[in-house]
C-alpha cells in the first residue's frame, strides 16, 4: 500500500497502481479530465503506464460542459 495526496486529501492505494487504474476505480475513465502528478500533467496516452508512488500529489480535474 502507498499513501498519496489526491485533490488535497490523503488516500491509501494499492502499490503499483497506475493512473488509469485509479481513474477506472473512481469511474472516471473515458471522461474529459486532466490528471496532474507532482505538478506535471500526465498525458492521456500515458495513463496506463504511469504507476503512482509513495508521496505522489495528484490533482484530477473533470471538465464540465455548460453554457
Amino acid at each position: 500500500m502507498i499513501q498519496v495526496t489526491l485533490n488535497g486529501q490523503p488516500e491509501v492505494l494499492d502499490d503499483g497502481i497506475t493512473v488509469l487504474a485509479l481513474l477506472e476505480r473512481r469511474q472516471l475513465a473515458g471522461k474529459r479530465l486532466a490528471v496532474e502528478r507532482n505538478g506535471e500533467i500526465v498525458p492521456k496516452a500515458r495513463h496506463g503506464e504511469t504507476a503512482l508512488a509513495e508521496g505522489d500529489r495528484l490533482e484530477i480535474v473533470v471538465a464540465v460542459g455548460g453554457g
